[in-house]
């Protein structure tokens, strides 16, 4: 049995590993490189046959036939005895993809009798904890396998170091990076170390040197000439296997020696940087979204942000510049939609003023994060030229906007009217409709609504500006230091239809209560039997009919067009009016009427004392205030018509995807979902063949139900060229407290005090949430409010104080609290818990089985009730399609 490989023999070089399969693919192609053999992974496998191996997964001695080989391949490589290197060389260990660097033991300048035993030491380190959780982390299918192990000649070296092909920050393939230490390099791998660094052009140029000293003091390792050969060797390497490679090197005995080159793996070969975050748009799009849906978001967002920048007077030639900007604000990971963050930022700077007033545009759009590094270096300092141009632009832009805010109600009202127009009943249902004329419809919802949303895009943004504007005159001219009273002074404004599915909710149970055989079907009965007690309460059944015509599409994951919307199946709004109508009272016309909250009517009188002796200031924050409440209101209203048109959408796909499956070209009606809008209506066009349709539904099911099986990217994280579904992230992790403790903070939306039980829901359409329970949850979307009328109190870990369960929050008088960091692991069903809906303080007071009071009612804050605990700086929304 031949136990050793040495290079340049043929057979055994298919089970050499990542390290030693490397130098048998570059022996004899340029590079100098240390003598060296490898021992084979079947001189594992038969010393773990041996009786005497030892009961353990690695063998505890090597079997004698090993050994008589490997002592005879050391006498060869080593007549003198001199120190050799051990390395692992593992199955996929340095390869493209995982580096498993520093996962496995590799040991230097060990002698010849030692050599035995630091293989065994080897061969035990692939099998240890490191590399299982190395593999659990990475998603690495399957079990360790016993490597190679490479025995390689030690250099003494003079200099050594690492290099790269390619810059592993910025991406560019011709830009090398050189780094170097004196002596052995273990140190500067090891990260115990700083390096010299050098950047090297493919000219041969040096454009950057970093000296590893103090302040960039002392003398190089290398001179210019050694800089430009490592480059080059590291250059050489990457041309021989064809990708660019981070090499390890060493100057000894007069010569630069390759030890290891490895492929540059994804979390190095860094491309374009790319930030992704779902903080805004996971309300709408949360857990995995389908194809259909993605392609008709990014639709959507591509004529709804360049529209936004026309509007505020971008120049046309700027914006065609960026077309490639708009059409990717928005990508999916693994599933899951997320924002583009740089593609955001790249918008930001079009907008006029933004040399001008970076940092105040970032705050009024809601963007949190410092503007990168790279992004203000394409944008480069404004001169003088610049700034006078775009102080230009800006008065051109204000005037755009003033007749824009004075048209505002007028454009609202011809919105309305124009969806009203599009979303009319068509000529012929669209059950009737054929495939062509169905994909007419389609393309005739985007030319009258897509390509106009002006009032929803001004209205959110002058929200956004007016909010932000409330927030500091609150602080400055009447002493909020709490961050609270613009929140208390937008509670029940009256007129959002967001609030409405509430109290239809309540009027329904209040009708289902005074029949016991209805309401005894609506809380446990199957729906055909529920219809059928219906008929016995003719107010219930029109009532109800009515709520499905008006808020039939309003759902949870409405914006997603596979989701199931109430007409499809109402048992979540049915179950939510049968549990209420089984308590003593179903609280029917409980809310509290607009105007009359007792927090809003303290912060009034708040506001009216402390303005009392500025009369210029009282008329400026009257005006802010009522136009703060307006464009809120507004804002959710548009919204509203935003789930009108998916509604309208979804149902036309779904149709067509029944034609579609009627013609045998899809398997299944809802396979649709799993195609692109510009796939669909290449079928209905007659430009897709229908195998390949096939076999990209089948494609697409298994990718999108392995990525609903496995954990979700984090909610904010970096990549780095490409990605798809292999894509390795950096992860961002937020500032959030501990999983202990018993306080938390958020942002409290909605005033009044609670103190009771919480419900964790996941999915509101299953949820069972008693009387006097408080409601948490990751996050919401309209679809949620069949549980508001029955929670005590509402706790979210995502959100921002414009966000819709605040905005509603804060119209029921339901006393509320967002963006709760670590929320869902802090609490358990049953905790008991006490929070504050104005400061967004959260005490959790007791354990399930563990003495604490009970739940208790919410307690309204009055002006003079203010805690004395701030709330952290808010975050405004973005401008959602």
């Amino acid at each position: 049995m031949n136990y050793v490989f040495r290079p340049g023999a043929a057979a055994g070089s298919d089970r050499l590993g990542g390290k030693a399969g490397a130098l048998a693919t570059l022996h004899g192609r340029g590079p100098c490189i240390p003598e060296w053999f490898a021992l084979l992974p079947q001189a594992f496998e038969d010393s773990l046959s041996r009786d005497d191996a030892g009961s353990g997964p690695v063998p505890v001695r090597l079997a004698p036939a090993v050994l008589r080989e490997l002592e005879a391949a050391l006498a060869v490589l080593c007549p003198a005895g001199e120190p050799v290197a051990v390395r692992s060389s593992a199955p996929g260990e340095d390869g493209r993809d995982h580096s498993f660097a520093g996962q496995l033991e590799s040991f230097l300048c060990v002698p010849t009798d030692e050599v035995s035993s630091r293989v065994l030491a080897v061969w035990n380190s692939a099998f240890g904890e490191r590399v299982l959780a190395y593999r659990a982390r990475h998603r690495i299918p399957g079990t360790p396998k016993p490597p190679a192990v490479l025995i390689q000649r030690m250099v003494r070296a003079t200099v050594s170091g690492v290099a790269f092909g390619a810059d592993p920050v910025t991406g560019r393939p011709d830009l090398a990076v050189v780094a170097a230490v004196e002596g052995l390099g273990t140190a500067l791998v090891n990260g115990e170390r700083d390096a010299d660094t050098w950047h090297v052009e493919g000219s041969g140029g040096v454009v950057r040197r970093q000296p590893a000293g103090p302040g960039g003091a002392g003398s190089p390792v290398l001179d210019d000439a050694q800089v430009r050969a490592v480059a080059a060797l590291a250059r050489r390497t990457g041309e021989i296997f064809g990708c660019p490679q981070d090499i390890e090197w060493a100057i000894g005995d007069g010569r630069l020696q390759l030890l290891q080159s490895r492929p540059i793996t994804p979390t190095a070969r860094r491309g374009a940087m790319a930030i992704w975050d779902n903080s805004n748009i996971v309300e709408s799009y949360s857990g995995v979204t389908l194809p259909l849906t993605f392609s008709f978001a990014r639709r959507a967002y591509t004529g709804v942000y360049r529209q936004f920048c026309r509007m505020l007077a971008v120049p046309g030639d700027r914006i065609a510049a960026h077309e490639d900007t708009f059409r990717h604000m928005l990508g999916l990971v693994r599933g899951r939609v997320y924002y583009n963050l740089l593609n955001w930022y790249r918008v930001l700077a079009l907008l006029p003023g933004f040399t001008l007033n970076r940092r105040f545009m970032e705050q009024m759009m809601g963007v949190k994060e410092e503007l990168p590094a790279e992004i203000l270096a394409g944008l480069g300092n404004a001169g003088i030229g610049d700034r006078l141009k775009d102080g230009f632009d800006v008065a051109r832009s204000l005037a755009a906007l003033a007749a824009n805010h004075h048209l505002l109600p007028w454009k609202i009202r011809r919105f309305h009217q124009r969806l009203d127009d599009a979303l009319a009943p068509p000529p012929r249902p669209l059950e009737a409709m054929t495939a062509e004329e169905l994909s007419a419809h389609f393309a005739g919802l985007e030319r009258k609504l897509l390509t106009r949303w002006d009032a929803p895009l001004l209205n959110d943004f002058f929200a956004m500006i007016f909010y932000g504007v409330l927030r500091r005159l609150t602080a400055k001219w009447v002493g909020d230091a709490e961050g609270t009273l613009q929140n208390d002074l937008l509670c029940g404004e009256g007129g959002m239809i967001s609030a409405e599915p509430a109290a239809r909710i309540r009027a329904l149970a209040g009708l289902a209560a005074a029949d016991a055989t209805l309401a005894r079907q609506l809380r446990d009965g199957p729906l055909a039997a529920i219809r059928a007690a219906m008929e016995s309460v003719p107010g219930f059944k029109t009532a109800y009919l009515d709520y499905l015509a008006r808020f039939g599409d309003r759902c949870p994951g409405e914006l997603k067009l596979e989701s199931p919307t109430l007409h499809d199946d109402p048992m979540a709004l049915l179950r939510s009016v049968g549990r209420m109508a089984g308590r003593e009272t179903p609280e029917a016309g409980t809310q509290t009427p607009a105007g009359e909250q007792p927090a809003r009517r303290a912060a009034e009188t708040r506001v009216g004392k402390a303005l009392a002796a500025h009369p210029f200031r009282r008329v400026l924050f009257a005006w802010v205030l009522r136009h703060t409440r307006a464009r809120v209101r507004d804002r959710e209203n548009l919204r509203f018509e935003r789930t009108r048109l998916f509604g309208r959408v979804r149902r036309l796909f779904l149709e067509l995807g029944k034609r579609l499956h009627a013609d045998g070209r899809l398997g299944d009606p809802r396979d649709v979902f799993l195609l692109e809008v510009d796939e669909v209506l290449g079928m209905v066009a007659g430009a897709r063949l229908e195998p390949q349709a096939a076999e990209l539904v089948a494609q697409r099911r298994a990718e999108f139900s392995g990525y609903a099986a496995t954990p979700p990217p984090p909610n904010r994280f970096t990549t780095h060229g490409p990605v798809d579904g292999d894509t390795a992230w950096t992860d961002v992790p937020p500032v959030s407290p501990g999983a202990e403790g018993p306080v938390r903070k958020g942002l409290g939306c909605c005033p009044g005090v609670v103190r009771g039980r919480v419900r964790k829901i996941v999915d509101p359409r299953d949820a069972t949430l008693h009387e006097g329970e408080i409601l948490v949850a990751e996050r919401t979307d309209p679809g949620w409010i069949l549980l508001f009328p029955a929670a005590a109190g509402l706790l979210v870990e995502r959100g921002s104080l414009l966000s819709h369960s605040a905005i509603v929050a804060r119209e029921m008088g339901l006393p509320a609290v967002v963006s709760i960091d670590g929320l869902m692991g802090w609490l358990q069903d049953g905790d008991q818990v006490e929070f504050d809906g104005g400061t967004g303080v959260v005490r959790r007071v007791g354990r399930p089985g563990v003495d604490a009071a009970g739940a208790g009612p919410s307690i309204p804050r009055g002006g003079d009730g203010l805690l004395p605990i701030g709330i952290p700086g808010t975050e405004s929304p973005t401008i959602n399609p």
